[in-house]
């Protein structure tokens, strides 16, 4: 009957190795459930990465718009500033246009003055000595003909100072009429350059502000590159680890395949050690202290196998303790629930089982949560392979 039991184990080893998927069915649970936990950082690293990368996309986008605008202000400013020095230039020519006309408006007032006062004394000599003029006239013409041009003369004379005069009059207003003219021109460049110092002075304050906002984004931009990059160094890190795992995993795979194909001992040639009971009640605690009594004695049953298996430690603590088999061991649960005395009756109970040779998974010497494409011995929340 021992016999048949040990011929229907091995059978049932070979069953669960040909249907298994090698890369994942024959992985250590620990092993496994790193390289998951590593991918979900490595992808939410990834995300993470993209979306920095995103951020510094968006920054330098807006930057390099925010550059065109300054650009597009300081053409404008240039513009400004040419436009101011013009107005300046004409304002000048305008002031030097009235000063001249000024001048001329002064000669002009001057002559005009002086031909009124010429006019005035010859009016004032003809009507206060008109009568010895015209005797004068009379005496000196030698013939009647003399004595009409002499006359004639006396009246173009005072035609032309009339004429002369009025031309003066009409001169000086003239003149004043021009420089009535340049100084509203004057006037309306000086509005138009107030307005342009005033758009200067507005451009001014919008350029300043740009070039804040561009400098802002300068820094913005070294902030996220600097996330960026230690995404990437975090990602380069998560791919070597990842690398690690697959390479501890491909060795965990090997050791699996070796330890079906390998010589048992009999659970009548092991010799327990006085704490054994203890440390596997506890390991079963830890690993299966939510699952029913057949998950915590298959959980003892896959040490059991261990110890059993001529690849692994021969003893419980030996194959507990061996690196990176057991996360409990490696988080420190373990050595918590061990100095507190966690494990409860069933535990025990399943750990007595175990190591009176019981065992309801054959010779599994794995067990983890199930994931796609994984086979073997399901009892509770746990796969046996």
């Amino acid at each position: 009957m021992k016999r048949f039991k040990r011929i229907c184990a091995v059978l049932l080893a070979i069953a669960v190795l040909s249907t298994a998927t090698p890369n994942i069915a024959n992985a250590s649970q620990a092993t496994k459930d790193k390289i998951n936990q590593l991918e979900k950082e490595k992808n939410e690293t990834e995300k993470n990465l993209g979306d920095a990368k995103g951020v510094v996309s968006t920054l330098t986008g807006e930057q390099k718009a925010l550059q065109k605008e300054l650009k597009g202000l300081n053409s404008n400013l240039q513009d400004i500033t040419d436009r101011i020095t013009e107005l300046e230039e004409e304002i000048a020519a305008k002031e030097q246009d009235i000063e001249e006309t000024e001048e001329a408006l002064k000669e002009a007032k001057e002559t005009e003055e002086n031909q009124y006062e010429s006019m005035k004394k010859r009016i004032q000599f003809m009507y206060e000595d008109s009568s010895t003029l015209y005797l004068e006239i009379m005496f000196s013409a030698h013939s009647f003909s003399d004595f009409i041009t002499l006359n004639n003369y006396v009246d173009n004379l005072a035609s032309y100072d009339r004429a002369k005069f009025e031309e003066f009059v009409a001169t000086r207003k003239s003149i004043e009429e021009l420089e009535a003219k340049l100084i509203a021109e004057r006037e309306e460049l000086q509005v138009l350059k107030d307005e342009t110092e005033e758009e200067k002075k507005q451009i001014l304050v919008v350029i300043n502000n740009t070039s804040n906002n561009i400098k802002a984004y300068e820094g913005q931009i070294d902030e996220a590159e600097k996330i960026a990059l230690a995404y990437e160094a975090q990602l380069k890190q998560q791919e070597e680890d990842m690398a690690k795992l697959k390479k501890q995993l491909e060795e965990e795979i090997r050791m699996s395949q070796l330890a079906q194909n390998s010589s048992r001992r009999d659970i009548s040639e092991v010799v327990f050690d006085e704490g054994d009971r203890y440390l596997l009640a506890t390991l079963i605690y830890c690993e299966a202290g939510g699952e029913p009594y057949e998950g915590k004695v298959a959980v003892g049953a896959v040490v059991i196998n261990r110890v059993l298996s001529s690849v692994y430690p021969n003893t419980v603590s030996g194959v507990i303790y061996q690196k990176y088999q057991f996360s409990p061991v490696g988080s420190g649960r373990l050595a918590n629930y061990l100095a507190i005395g966690k494990a409860n009756q069933d535990c025990y109970n399943a750990a007595d089982a175990a190591m009176s040779g019981v065992t309801n998974v054959g010779n599994c010497v794995y067990f983890r949560t199930p994931i796609p494409g994984l086979t073997g011995i399901q009892i509770g929340n746990h796969i046996f392979y």
